[in-house]
């Protein structure tokens, strides 16, 4: 099944307007309720959605083009270790491809301060992604997910578990399923604080499936949760089209029946994305409970691992032998690399006179030797001992007991 044939949104082709024009540009679009991607590509976006990018400001746009550069640059470089490297123990279910979705969520959010005022992020699979745009230490991670003992984890998570309280990644649970119930919890401990923090939850399209996903929206709209449910629907969950255990087109749908507001986006736009999660971060803090968002999406590497892939090459274009067959057409694969967040939002600043060809690609410099650098301290730092297994396995001391009120 084709990604067109899956999503009957409304598509607004346009020009992006320039530097100086972009706020009454978008002020228009916003006015007259289209859903319009900056880029020359025709958005894949439905509904009105407010125009908040026209109100950042430079330097924090250019750092979501970075954010996503560090993302896709971390995704690429992890690969190749597991291409070529056979000391490398580290693995990923890869995040390449999806980098506008945790970057334009995470840019709406609170990630400095006290962990009491902070937001929260969830994840499932395909955390890297999510932990990278909330804010966690890279060379930790990386670490980390080489089972070193100076990992940001101490060795113990790998990919599945990695987690950081300290900028509001509460982690990864490994499981498809649970992330949602986890993350209402701590926006109902939210709502029964009075705090006006909120809690994101990062799953895949193969999340409907689960009775995780209905529980979660029933019980967040009863008690109208600070909960921003993020549907990564990137149309498959592990080799199987979502089309076969989900009777929507769009996710979105039920979210909608459960009367949750609910947004579809195009994913591979950080400013759609953004614009989608700003609105409903804004809805929660206020008390309005709530809001869906289903980005469309596509990942470039196969469901894990770096199968089919090539050193040096981007995404995975050959046999999986997981799979049993070869389960994606390389030319849906190709044609989604067509509409690549990177190029998207390198576009949109440069349309907009942020930056030049010139400087958008020295940051790309940058961020690839940020990223070679942490690689490099990762792989330097002592492996965990197998005695390091009996640790942290039972709680020492005592925890008073508390009650709200």
């Amino acid at each position: 099944m084709k990604y067109e044939e899956t999503n009957k949104a409304t598509s607004t082709e346009v020009d992006a307007p320039s530097s100086e024009s972009r706020r009454g540009f978008l002020k228009l679009a916003a006015i007259s309720g289209a859903a319009v991607s900056v880029t020359k590509r025709g958005a894949l976006a439905n509904g009105e959605i407010g125009f908040w990018a026209k109100d950042l400001p430079d330097d924090k746009l250019i750092d979501m083009y970075r954010t996503i550069l560090k993302i896709r640059w971390h995704e690429r470089t992890q690969a190749d270790k597991m291409l070529a490297d056979p000391s490398y123990r580290g693995y990923n279910h890869f995040y390449a491809g999806q980098e506008a979705v945790a970057t334009g969520v995470c840019a709406a959010l609170r990630n400095d301060g006290p962990f009491e005022q902070i937001d929260l992020v969830y994840s499932s699979h395909r955390p890297s992604g999510h932990a990278i745009a909330k804010g966690v230490d890279i060379p930790t991670m990386v670490a980390e997910m080489d089972f070193r003992s100076t990992g940001m984890n101490g060795g113990y998570a790998a990919e599945m578990h990695i987690s950081d309280p300290s900028v509001g990644f509460i982690g990864a649970d490994g499981m498809i399923g649970p992330a949602p119930v986890i993350a209402s919890g701590s926006a109902f401990a939210f709502r029964a604080r009075e705090s006006d923090q909120v809690a994101v939850v990062f799953a895949g399209d193969g999340n409907y499936a689960a009775p995780h996903f209905h529980s979660t929206l029933n019980n967040a709209k009863l008690l109208d949760l600070p909960l921003i449910y993020v549907c990564e629907n990137n149309l498959y969950h592990q080799y199987a089209h979502y089309s076969y255990s989900c009777p929507h087109k769009d996710i979105s749908d039920a979210a909608a029946a459960y009367g949750i507001p609910a947004n579809v986006v195009d994913g591979q736009d950080v400013v759609q994305v953004y614009n989608a999660a700003k609105t409903a971060v804004d809805r929660a803090r206020a008390g309005g409970g709530p809001t869906f968002i289903e980005a469309k999406t596509y990942r470039y590497y196969n469901h894990w691992g770096a199968p089919g892939a090539k050193e040096g090459e981007l995404g995975a274009f050959g046999y999986d032998p997981l799979a049993i067959t070869s389960f994606r057409p390389e030319r849906e694969v190709r044609a989604w690399m067509q509409r690549d967040p990177v190029d998207i939002s390198r576009k949109i600043l440069i349309d907009w006179g942020i930056l030049d060809e010139a400087r958008a690609a020295e940051i790309e410099t940058e961020v690839k030797q940020e990223i070679a650098s942490a690689f490099e301290w990762a792989m330097q730092q002592p492996l965990c001992n197998p005695e390091d297994a009996l640790k942290h396995v039972f709680a020492e001391g005592t925890v008073p007991a508390r009650q709200f009120g």
